[in-house]
């Protein structure tokens, strides 16, 4: 009971006391009870507020962690992005263009020069837009008297360029006043520039030799942008222009200038000079190129077909003298962008004025081929300068008859006389054969054919240049449908059937002939690299064929070449191509026979026997020993 009364006394106490304070707790002051709810208050809400607290801090941290992580992204990885378009929106580069090399011929006449010029250019970035654009063009259009739709394509057509062409070849007057109150012409300038300026009004055979420069189309421009070549930059199309264009174009420098708002020049932040292009000199001999092309303008009056080409070389080493192909055109008209019409009527010309004959014309080459089946023979051994054939007029095979040029024959003949009188039957011989006999064939014929650089283009430092052509048996049998007879082998043996030949290759394989039996490489650049000369035929043959060739002209078919201030040698031919039309006329020879300076090529398209090109060559060799060289 003790136990149990103390506990409740204790209870008893602690009831009374908890009775007691709560009592004593409605006697307290009204205060003391505000302050105790506040307590009570307090405790129930701290856990939600510190929940929102944490929450904040959380966000914050959230926000600014992406701040950080964006400024991070846009300063160091997108940095030089952003800072390329903020540095374009006040600085521009133009590109500064390099003198375009000079061509000069061998004695240093200016070929091609650059003349100077003004151009109208838009800069894409620097343009206003909508319509403050259109009344930028619409008063640049009033200015230079141009189109205000066909300058509004261009520069839609100009994607994402920097620089437009607006207009060419703007008038001085024009341009001078122009740049006197440039202002109120926003993103708009007009630029010095050049274009190409030929003598070939005067010489228009020069057009085939020089081309000319035109402007990037499409895909040039694809491909050459990344060599610095603008969209509107012109290029070599043709020619020397077109062969030698890196070295002829140079490279670009660069202007950076500092620009406001309006694209108005503040500074010049850098500049890198230009390197102008390299001044080349060519083998050509202008005065001698002008002259040929005068004596086949006389030579063509007044004929109906006014076709024909004469390449001259120095058969020492191959430095192409004079490449004329007649008739040409004036390059200067595709140099100042040549009309439709003027285009057109070049198109249409019937003598075809646009293409080059001297290296891509291919004929039958007639007779002036057989110094190489003569040489071809005595290497082989087939032949000795003391081996003769009779001539009687031609030679029967079965029921066809393969004539001799002279009725009745030519008589006992050997190789001199041969290639003297230019006998049929001899070369039938030696290139077909017959029963007590034994010729070289067609394979021998057409592989000396190619020692002598035929069937395959020359190498000369041109554009478009032509392969000819040699027959073989399988040839004729895969594209003829029919087998080779011995009948093809005659033709070939002296010109005729399928054989075709360009003037320059065959210029070429005289030269052989005149330097001793090396095929040289030709060219229309002094100082370039040209391939070794190859060995065709030894001294002894050369010597042997160099005579016959001289006898062409003293007892031969070329007598006329007597009269030349100088020995000459040479070899005539008669090309028939056509069984109703006139045949060609060729000429190949060289002068003076002990010490060759020159060999020259002539081709008369449809312009019958030897009466045609040996004139000609003679005319101009006369011309050429009478000046001083």
């Amino acid at each position: 009971m003790k136990s149990e009364e103390g506990n409740n006394g204790i209870f008893g106490l602690d009831d009374g006391s908890e009775r007691l304070t709560l009592a004593s707790l409605s006697h307290h002051d009204e205060s003391f009870t505000d302050s105790s709810a506040i307590r009570n208050n307090v405790s129930i809400r701290l856990p939600l507020a510190r929940g929102r607290l944490h929450l904040a801090i959380f966000m914050c941290f959230v926000a600014l962690g992406v701040f950080v992580a964006r400024t991070a992204y846009l300063q160091i990885i997108q940095g030089e992005y952003y800072a390329g378009i903020a540095e374009a929106n006040r600085v521009r580069v133009h590109a500064i263009p390099s003198h375009r090399g000079i061509l000069k011929d061998r004695n240093g006449i200016v070929l091609a020069e650059n003349l100077p010029s003004f151009r109208l250019v838009a800069y894409a970035s620097s343009l206003p837009k909508k319509e403050k654009l259109t009344d930028l063009l619409s008063r640049v259009a009033q200015k230079f008297s141009l189109d205000q739709t066909v300058i509004s394509q261009k520069i839609v057509d100009a994607g994402k360029n920097e620089e437009i062409l607006l207009a060419e070849d703007v008038p001085y007057a024009t341009a001078i006043s122009f740049l006197s109150e440039h202002a109120g012409f926003d993103g708009v300038n007009v630029e010095l520039s050049e274009r190409r300026g030929y003598p070939t009004n005067a010489i228009p055979s020069l057009s085939h030799v020089l081309g000319y420069t035109g402007p990037l189309n499409t895909e040039e421009y694809k491909s050459l942008a990344g060599l610095g070549y603008r969209a509107f930059d012109v290029v070599g199309k043709q020619g020397i222009e077109a062969v030698h264009e890196t070295e002829l174009r140079g490279t670009y420098g660069e202007d950076v200038v500092e620009v406001n708002a309006q694209g108005d020049l503040l500074r010049t932040v850098s500049e890198k000079e230009p390197v102008d292009g390299k001044d080349l000199t060519l083998t050509i001999d202008a005065r001698l190129q002008a002259y040929t092309e005068q004596v086949l303008d006389k030579y063509f009056q007044n004929r109906p077909v006014k076709r024909g080409a004469v390449v001259a070389l120095n058969p020492q080493n191959g430095e192409v003298l004079a490449l004329v192909s007649y008739p040409a055109f004036d390059a200067n008209l595709f140099a100042k962008g040549i009309s439709e019409e003027s285009y057109k009527a070049l198109i249409d010309d019937p003598n075809a004025p646009l293409f080059a004959r001297a290296t891509s014309g291919q004929y039958p080459s007639g007779s002036v081929i057989k110094p190489l089946f003569a040489a071809a023979a005595l290497t082989e051994g087939i032949i000795t300068p003391q081996t003769t054939f009779l001539s009687t007029g031609g030679l029967m095979l079965g029921d066809r008859f393969f004539p001799d040029w002279r009725p009745g024959g030519h008589g006992i003949t050997n190789v001199y006389h041969a290639l003297a009188d230019s006998v049929n039957t001899f070369f039938y011989m030696i290139g077909g054969g017959n029963e007590t006999f034994k010729g070289l064939g067609v394979e021998k014929l057409m592989s000396w054919a190619a020692k002598f650089g035929l069937g395959e283009k020359s190498g000369i430092d041109l554009t478009g240049e032509a392969d000819g052509f040699l027959p073989s048996k399988e040839w004729k049998e895969e594209v003829k449908g029919e087998p080779w007879y011995l009948g093809d082998t005659y033709n070939v043996s002296i010109g005729q059937g399928d054989v075709l030949v360009t003037p320059l290759q065959m210029a070429r394989a005289t030269a052989a002939v005149a330097n001793g039996g090396m095929l040289i490489e030709p060219h229309l650049v002094i100082g370039e690299k040209t391939a070794e000369p190859v060995r065709v035929i030894t001294e002894d043959v050369d010597k042997i064929v160099r005579d016959g060739m001289r006898e062409t002209v003293t007892n031969g078919t070329a007598r006329s070449l007597q009269t030349l201030p100088v020995l000459a040698a040479g070899k005539t031919g008669t090309a028939q191509w056509n069984a109703n039309k006139v045949p060609h006329s060729w000429f190949t020879g060289f002068a003076p026979i002990d010490n060759p300076q020159i060999t020259i090529a002539v081709l008369v398209e449809q312009g019958g026997d030897i009466t045609a090109a040996v004139p000609i060559a003679k005319d101009i060799l006369q011309w050429y020993f009478s000046q001083e060289h």
